[in-house]
């Protein structure tokens, strides 16, 4: 059995799309990036959340992931209201970013940790579409502030893994559950 140690619709909708059958268990893990670098950030919180769902579930394998925005070596996480978000994304307006996501794969007698790193340029955004994206998409549950697939003109081009920027980097998924199940999709 695979269980996914998250909630996001993101990560449910990106495992599904790799055809492999899964429950979900959103793990109770207490983030706290204590001045920790973006990949010690992303390791540490995939880790934890997968350790905390397997603690109870010891025979399943147990997918965690974490992903956050980093400009500058500052970590942008989920922003704490609109005006935050509105910030978060005036920072990154004609910049390049990184998107680090984090992913702990842990089985009985197994474990495995990858970090996906995706360099993203967005274009210069004009005010008026920084206040119509946060009022019309709500990017208060996205690293960030944004969301890749939204559908707003915000990013100009992106180097890496486009899954790994929507929140669950499908190529390394994809390698380390073939690894740990064998070839057999569950």
């Amino acid at each position: 059995m695979l269980i996914l140690a998250s909630n996001s619709p993101r990560r449910r909708e990106i495992l599904s799309r790799l055809g492999y059958g899964f429950t979900v268990e959103p793990s109770s893990f207490e983030e706290s990036a204590g001045g920790l670098s973006a990949t010690e950030t992303v390791r540490a919180f995939a880790r934890g959340k997968a350790e905390d769902v397997f603690s109870r579930h010891g025979d399943a394998l147990v997918l965690g992931a974490d992903t956050v925005v980093a400009l500058d070596g500052e970590i942008l996480g989920k922003p704490k209201d609109g005006e935050d978000a509105a910030r978060m994304l005036r920072r990154l307006s004609g910049r390049t970013h990184s998107v680090f996501t984090g992913v702990c794969l842990l089985g009985k007698g197994y474990r495995a940790e990858q970090i996906a790193e995706t360099k993203v340029t967005f274009f210069a955004l004009p005010e008026e579409l920084i206040a119509d994206y946060v009022r019309e998409k709500r990017p208060l549950d996205k690293a960030g502030a944004y969301g890749i697939q939204d559908g707003y003109p915000l990013v100009k081009a992106y180097e890496g893994s486009y899954t790994n920027v929507v929140g669950l980097p499908a190529e390394i998924v994809s390698a380390l559950l073939e690894e740990a199940l064998g070839g057999n999709k569950c």
